[in-house]
């Protein structure tokens, strides 16, 4: 964009009400998080340095466009961009639909069915980080064995896997994956900053051991290594999200499904929802 089309640009949006010192502090605070200069900021959201910095030091009052259009330049997820719109003073732009809603019931139905799909292999339905909404019946695999305490609505699945009183005793190697769990969920803290998410990322570590200093791995990816009364399965995880959601409650589902790793382990689970459907379990897992 040409300098006098920036300009005309920053001009246009600055609005008649009183300058906001609060946004301006948390835009900073989300620029630094992110390791971003203002110019590169500036020039990603098509306005001027020179805006961007009246705008941190509280001397220009955004317009909301701009607020928006900083926001997802800095990555900042439909909930955090919901909240610098409210620091600029200006209501929510995405809305968050509960999933009991009748609004968002051809969405649920819609996510059910695809783990429903992922059958004789366990998948779910989260709410980020861990909230269990909805599995499969194979996910009652985990299950099995835990503490009625962590069953306990709403389950909370990283909690689950690696609790003591959870699956974590029949996690063959517990150290290596435990360990990749709990650095891909320092990953989200560092990336959305929250008091509650750190305390669980406390927690869950103290519940890991020191994987070995001098570990190998084969293959492309760590299995969790889960024993079960038929044998040992071992399963890798993967993650689908929604990247065009624009309701808060959409982009902050995933679903999880647990995938075999060798031929063993895809007919275990095979055998086990055999067994299942001959005693007429339902497919699909809700009230979690």
């Amino acid at each position: 964009m040409p300098k006098t089309s920036r300009v005309s640009t920053a001009i246009s949006e600055i609005s008649s009400k009183p300058p906001s010192p609060a946004f301006g502090a948390e835009l900073r605070r989300w620029r630094t998080l992110r390791r971003v200069s203002q110019l590169e900021l500036a020039n990603r959201a098509g306005t001027t340095q020179r805006h961007l910095s009246f705008m941190e030091q509280g001397r220009s009052h955004p317009g909301r466009a701009i607020v928006l259009r900083l926001a997802e330049s800095l990555r900042l997820t439909l909930r955090e961009r919901n909240a610098l719109l409210f620091t600029a003073g200006y209501t929510p732009a995405y809305e968050e639909t509960s999933y009991e809603a009748p609004a968002f019931a051809p969405v649920r139905e819609a996510m059910e069915r695809v783990i429903e799909g992922h059958l004789p292999y366990p998948a779910l339905l989260l709410r980020r980080p861990g909230r269990v909404v909805a599995g499969n019946r194979a996910f009652s695999v985990f299950l099995e064995g835990c503490s009625p305490e962590l069953l306990t609505p709403p389950i909370d699945l990283l909690r689950v896997m690696l609790h003591p009183d959870g699956v974590a005793p029949r996690v063959a190697n517990l150290a290596q994956w435990g360990r990749h769990v709990i650095d891909n969920l320092r990953l989200l803290a560092a990336q959305s900053p929250d008091r509650g998410l750190d305390a669980l990322v406390e927690e869950l570590a103290g519940y890991v051991p020191e994987a070995p200093a001098d570990q190998t791995y084969l293959g492309f990816a760590v299995p969790m290594r889960l024993r079960v009364p038929e044998g040992e399965l071992r399963l890798m995880t993967a993650l689908t999200s929604f990247a065009t959601a624009v309701d808060v409650t959409v982009a902050e589902s995933v679903l999880e499904s647990f995938l075999p790793a060798d031929a063993e382990s895809a007919e275990i689970l095979a055998a086990r929802d055999r067994l299942a459907a001959e005693r007429g379990e339902a497919r699909l897992l809700t009230g979690l």
